[in-house]
Order: structure tokens, then C-alpha cells, then sequence
């Protein structure tokens, strides 16, 4: 990753597009950058952790996205250039701050960059955050590859300083994650440290102030308007085609690729500037071609300002698109879907190509917990104080980070969720709205970005549930940052750690306890108690999570288990009710252990009731 940063100006690296982008950010005087990890957008705070300090640069990995938006935002208003990043739910959580953020005039630029999840790959629903440009009247870039991510910061800082606007950058899945060669700039960190000069009447939008600040946001817009029309980042690919596609971001990949590939005599209009929308290039667009297919993701943003557009000009143009059903309304695109597309416009089945890819089915592989992981320990503990009580038809709120994989057999332990923290919010409502035991589950790092309030609702309105915290010593999910909850922050260094039981403590729960999982006994035994506990018992499940590499940890002696064939009498207990993946079933139809997979956390031992599993210790 020291590349990302020494790789002088000229040179080429191999770059995805969330790497590319922070090298765009180190050419374009970053000082300031904050997040809250999530997919896709995680592997640009991994990259800063790692560089930051070398660029001398603040970096930090912030408790929730809106505190994310808010340091960035700052910081731009003492004259710091700014970048905050997170996936797009997590402009959701930012949302309050990033709609008054426009009536705040920055001091310098600032850059905000929402990375959508067409297809929903690892994301709880699938929303197109185009339309935050529009509520929160910020300009609006969609880069198409790793190239353009780097090089558009450089574009975007200009955009937001001479208007005064954060500017929202797009990116997909299939963008943030795409691969490319990028060339590089010359890097230009910039000051470490500003000076916010007191000006009410410009940063604290008081309803006096916000009335006059609103109408010089329009006014900023309809001048970014007239700019958008000369942007170079938004030009015409073709050489007069009677059909004109319209499109942006990775889409306009895909339908490059289908004109390229099959020779077609169509135009494709490629948008970058999306917002405010270039009416007038658009218009001489439609006005050359006989028809116009647009082509984008997820919503019809787009296309309903085609359909505007015609409207106002009284133009007798076909659009083909998501609303005539041309292009598929939901989920990524993809290049067979440009194709289809494409095609029906030209009124045509372009012919198939011959396959590259052989017919043989890939086995499904569904997301596991990794051997060894805490989240089946507790959960699997929670079950049998469930069952050892007789308490029937439980209910459990679980919440956003690896153990929504409770959903999955064997346990099935995941009932209701809406979003980050809300495993306690739907408890606290639950314990309401039913007779039924409730247990939620949230994770460290999730309870520190959006735990903390509903759990005060939960104490304060004398809620009787369970909290299950499953603190596994990271933010393990998105690729393992660090979170407010261990001693390590965003720039490498050490840190206050912030104790989870303390928090609760002070909240006014009135039970709580932690356990180490791995001891199942003890954590049944603490589980039973909760769950007879007269108001809110929170649990913390403190293990670390198995990807964690203590230093020297191969230099030890590695505990190797194996299961005694002869004392194995098949009940299947730990394949059907425990379903460590190290584990799997033999041939013979007796239980046998990867040694490659397992981990060594010996809870096996603790869960097989002949016990029929051996260890031995292998240098």
C-alpha cells in the first residue's frame, strides 16, 4: 500500500478503483479524511490507516458516519481540504448533517463519496443515492473506473471551492472494486492544520440564517448549471449513430463494450457532471438521434429527465428504458443486459457469442462463520439456555456485521433488522408489542456507531430483554479496522479503549455481565441468568475474532484435534446443532477435522457429547 503513496508522478499502478481514489486525494492537498467502514467503499480507510501518517495527514476511523461527515465537514470550514467515505446506507446515517451542509458555505473543498451496492452484495437493501445530490444540493460525479476515481478528486475539489458545496461522488460496487492500470500524479498533502474563523450568520443555520442561504444555494446551482454544460468530463462517444444511449458509471463500460464488440452504429453520451443535470447537452444529444435508450442503475433518474426534457421541448422522441420496461428496473447491469437493451432499441436480437466459460456448475457457498469464530460459540450457548429453560418461541433482533450469519441453519437465530443498531431499538419494541422473550444481538463496533441510544430508550422505559454485545476485539466484517472499542485508532497509534461494559453500566442497565464464549458452560450459565433477569441484562461476549494474528502467534505450537473414530458414535451433534466448518463428514459417515481449516479454539471438545475428540499438540 506505501506505493499508493511514493509511486512518483508518471508511473503505473495496478489499482482498484477505492485505492485510486485516495491516491487522488494525496495529489489534491488532502489533509483531513474520516469513515465508517462498509462494503464497498472499506478498502479506502485500509489504505489511509496505512498511509496517513507517512503523508502527514489526519486519518481517523470515526464511531458512525454522521461523526465522519461532521470531522470532515469541519475541517473544511477551518479551510482544510476534506474526503469522507462510506457505503450508501451509510449516507443514511450522515443524512441530518449532509442535508445542512449546503447552508454552511465550506472554506474549502470537501468530498463526500457514496458507494452504492447494486445487486446488494453485502448490503441490507438496494438504494440509489443519485437522489442525495438533489436533497442535499450537492454536485454530483459518477466516475467509470479506477483512472477516473483518482483523477475526478482533483475535479471535485475545484467544483466544491468555488461553489462552496461538499461535492457527492457515486461510485458502485463495480467501480470501487474494479481493478486498472492508473496513472499517477505528483502528491501535494496538504496544511495539517487550519484556523475556523467565528462566523454565525454562515455556519450556524438558525432559521433567520437558513431562510437567505437557501435562495444563494439556488443560485450557486443555476451558475453550476450553466458550468456542467462545458464540463469536459461529460462528452460523446460515436461518430453518428441513429440511436443514442445515455449513460453513467459502470454502465457505460457495459454498453461500450456491446458497441465495440458488434460494430453498432450507435452514439453513447457518458454523464460524469450528473448533477445539476446538463439540460442543454442532453437536448442537442436527443435532438441528433432518432431514438434514445438510457442506461443506468438502479433508479430512472436519468431517464425521467430525458422524458423533461422532451416534454419541455415539445420533441417527438422514442425513450427506451426502465419505465417502458426496455431495461430491468432492479439490480447491477451487466454487459448481456446492455446487449438485450441495446438490441430491442435498434429493433434487433444482436447474435450470441460463442462462450468462453464451460457448462460445469460451481458448488453454492454460502457465507460462514470462520472456525474458531466467538459469534457460533454464543450463539450456540444461547441456544441451550434457551432450551434448558424451556422458553418457546423466542424472538431475535440481530443487527448488521458477521452474526446476521445466525440466520442460517443450524441455529436460525436472526428474526427482525432494519439497520445498523437496530437489533436494540426492535427489542426494546418487541418487549412491547409482545408477551415473547426477546434476545438481541449487535456487535462492538456496531454498538458504538448507533447501539448506544436505543439501549438508553430500552433502560429509561424499563423494558424487560436481553442484549447479547458479541465483542470480537474489531470491526471484523469489513476487513478488520479498528473501532472505539480496542486500544489502536485509524492512524495507527495507541489509543483510549472505551469499555462497553462501563458504557452500560453508566446507561443503568441493570445486569451486566461478561463471558468468554469459548467456555460454553459459562456462557450458558450467564445466558440463563439474563434471561430470568426482571428488566434490561446486557451479555458481552468477549472473544477475539479468529482473524486477529497475535504477534509470535507462529512461532507456538499448534493444537491439532482429531476425532476418535472408535468413540465416535455418530449423533451428528457437532455437524447439526454446532457446524464449525472445519468439521465435516467422512465417507464412512463418521465426523472428521481439517486440520488446514481448524483454528484450535477446542470448544469441539466441549460440544461432542461421547467425547470423542482428541488433541495433540505439532510444532
Amino acid at each position: 500500500m506505501s506505493d499508493i503513496l511514493t509511486a512518483p508522478s508518471g508511473s503505473k499502478l495496478y489499482l482498484l478503483g477505492n485505492e485510486a481514489v485516495v491516491r487522488g486525494a494525496l495529489e489534491n492537498r488532502i489533509s483531513v479524511a474520516a469513515t465508517y467502514p462498509g462494503t464497498p467503499s472499506s478498502e479506502i480507510g485500509d489504505v489511509f490507516m496505512d498511509v496517513a501518517k507517512d503523508a502527514g495527514m489526519y486519518f481517523e476511523f470515526s464511531s458512525n458516519e454522521k461523526v465522519a461527515l461532521e470531522v470532515a465537514a469541519s475541517a473544511a470550514a477551518s479551510g482544510l481540504r476534506s474526503f469522507v467515505w462510506m457505503k450508501h446506507v451509510g449516507l443514511n446515517v450522515a443524512a441530518d448533517s449532509f442535508m445542512s451542509l449546503a447552508y454552511t458555505k465550506l472554506r474549502a473543498g470537501m468530498i463526500v463519496l457514496s458507494a452504492d451496492d447494486p445487486s446488494m452484495w453485502s448490503s441490507q437493501n438496494e438504494q440509489d443515492n443519485r437522489w442525495y445530490a438533489r436533497l442535499g444540493n450537492a454536485p454530483l460525479l459518477e466516475p467509470s473506473s479506477p483512472q477516473e476515481m483518482k483523477d475526478l478528486m482533483q475535479y471535485a475539489f475545484e467544483v466544491s471551492e468555488k461553489s462552496g458545496l461538499a461535492v457527492l461522488m457515486r461510485t458502485t460496487t463495480r467501480v470501487s472494486h474494479m481493478r486498472g492500470v492508473v496513472t499517477m500524479g505528483e502528491v501535494h498533502v496538504g496544511k495539517q492544520k487550519g484556523e475556523f474563523i467565528q462566523d454565525p450568520g454562515r455556519f450556524v443555520p438558525l432559521p433567520a440564517a437558513a431562510y437567505v442561504a437557501h435562495k444563494r444555494i439556488l443560485g450557486v446551482l443555476a451558475e453550476l448549471a450553466r458550468d456542467v454544460e462545458s464540463s469536459p468530463w461529460n462528452r460523446v462517444y460515436g461518430q453518428g449513430g441513429k440511436l443514442g444511449v445515455l449513460t453513467s458509471g459502470p454502465t457505460f463500460n457495459y454498453a461500450m463494450d456491446v458497441v465495440q464488440e458488434y460494430d453498432l452504429p450507435v452514439d453513447v453520451l457518458k454523464l460524469t457532471f450528473t448533477y445539476p443535470f446538463p439540460e442543454n447537452t442532453v437536448l442537442e444529444f436527443i435532438n441528433g438521434h432518432d431514438a434514445i435508450l438510457v442506461a443506468e442503475e438502479v433508479d430512472p433518474i436519468m431517464e425521467k429527465e430525458v422524458l423533461a426534457i422532451i416534454g419541455k421541448y415539445g420533441l417527438n422522441k422514442k425513450v427506451y428504458g426502465k419505465l417502458d420496461g426496455t431495461m430491468p428496473m432492479p439490480y447491477e447491469f451487466s454487459t448481456d443486459i446492455l446487449k438485450a437493451g441495446i438490441g430491442k432499441a435498434l429493433g434487433t436480437t444482436l447474435p450470441e457469442k460463442e462462450p468462453v466459460a464451460t457448462d460445469l456448475q460451481l458448488p453454492v457457498r454460502p457465507p460462514v462463520w470462520c472456525p474458531g469464530c466467538g459469534h457460533r460459540m454464543m450463539y450456540s450457548a444461547t441456544k441451550a439456555a434457551i432450551e434448558h429453560l424451556g422458553i418457546k418461541n423466542a424472538i431475535y433482533p440481530t443487527d448488521i456485521g458477521c452474526y446476521s450469519l445466525s440466520a442460517a441453519a443450524p441455529f436460525k437465530m436472526a428474526d427482525y433488522l432494519l439497520s445498523m443498531g437496530s437489533s436494540i431499538g426492535t427489542a426494546s419494541g418487541l418487549s412491547v408489542a409482545t408477551d415473547q422473550k426477546v434476545v438481541g444481538f449487535i456487535g462492538d463496533s456496531t454498538f458504538f456507531h448507533s447501539g448506544m441510544p436505543p439501549l438508553v430508550n430500552a433502560v429509561h422505559a424499563a423494558r424487560k430483554l436481553v442484549i447479547v454485545v458479541l465483542d470480537n476485539r474489531i470491526t471484523a466484517m469489513t476487513g478488520g479496522q479498528p473501532n472505539p472499542g480496542i486500544p489502536v485508532n485509524g492512524m495507527g497509534d495507541a489509543a483510549p479503549e472505551v469499555s462497553i461494559e462501563a458504557i452500560t453500566k453508566a446507561i443503568g442497565v441493570g445486569f451486566v455481565k461478561t463471558v468468554d464464549p469459548a467456555n460454553l458452560a459459562a456462557a450458558q450459565a450467564v445466558m440463563e441468568e439474563a434471561l430470568a433477569f426482571d428488566g434490561v441484562a446486557v451479555v458481552i461476549a468477549k472473544h477475539p475474532c479468529v482473524m486477529i494474528k497475535p504477534k509470535g502467534e507462529t512461532q507456538k505450537k499448534k493444537l491439532v484435534f482429531a476425532v476418535n473414530r472408535e468413540a465416535c458414535d455418530k449423533c451428528m451433534v457437532c455437524v447439526t446443532r454446532f457446524a464449525c466448518p472445519a468439521m465435516f463428514v467422512d465417507e464412512d459417515g463418521t465426523v472428521a477435522i481439517d486440520e488446514a481449516l481448524c483454528s484450535g479454539c477446542a470448544v469441539c471438545v466441549q460440544v461432542c457429547p461421547q467425547k470423542a475428540i482428541s488433541v495433540r499438540r505439532q510444532p
